[in-house]
């Protein structure tokens, strides 16, 4: 047997005779009545970053939806095919979530791609393709910030702030934003630290 199949079948067998059997009834509410959760999570698909692990959540308490630099593309961006947005809209319209949290983190690969030039020339693939959406964010820090020295940590901070920028292109959530019923979030986790860092109003990031 291959080393990977015997790491998900140990993980699933400790799994089925550990947490499960002690969140038997939950997973039983779960799956009978259906998922309720107030929070929608858009983190990194980074490995490193588990956003159930940082907010020490239950299954059926957050919605999550990772993908590489937890980036959410402006409307209108393209045709294409976007498993983020399929998820942010059922999360805003069918669940009717609380809050969409946006959170980004430490020394993210997607990011440090973004500052090296990544998808700039059209020949970087699907990941190129994909953080070029912070090309504009990139150019503007650059431009306001040339001597950064803490450049990638800025532009991990700001490209937070940019996909929260996004999600108000989008009709079904500025409407319901501006009715007060749903809030815009983000969120920083320090991985070397474990350090959270949550933005307020101003969008200034401020450690919990």
């Amino acid at each position: 047997m291959s080393e990977w199949r015997a790491r998900l079948e140990k993980g699933y067998q400790d799994f089925k005779s550990g947490d499960f059997l002690e969140q038997k009834a939950l997973y039983e509410t779960l799956g009978t009545h259906g998922q309720n959760p107030d929070i929608m999570l858009i983190a990194c698909a980074d490995s490193r970053v588990d956003p159930t692990d940082i907010f020490n959540a239950y299954p059926g308490e957050m919605f999550v939806a990772r993908n590489v630099a937890n980036i959410v593309p402006p409307a209108g961006n393209d045709e294409a095919y976007h498993g983020t947005l399929a998820a942010i809209e059922y999360a805003v319209t069918v669940l009717e979530v609380d809050v969409i949290v946006i959170l980004g983190h430490e020394s993210c690969g997607g990011i440090a791609g973004c500052l090296a030039g990544l998808g700039e020339t059209g020949a970087d693939g699907y990941v190129g393709s994909w953080v070029s959406i912070l090309n504009d964010a990139k150019n503007k820090l650059i431009a306001n910030n040339p001597n950064a020295e803490n450049l990638q940590f800025e532009m991990e901070l700001e490209g937070i702030r940019q996909s929260i920028r996004n999600l108000m292109t989008y009709r079904f959530v500025k409407d319901v934003v501006e009715t007060g019923k749903l809030k815009l979030q983000g969120a920083y986790f320090g991985i070397h630290s474990a350090e959270l860092m949550l933005a307020d109003d101003d969008g200034q990031f401020i450690k919990v």
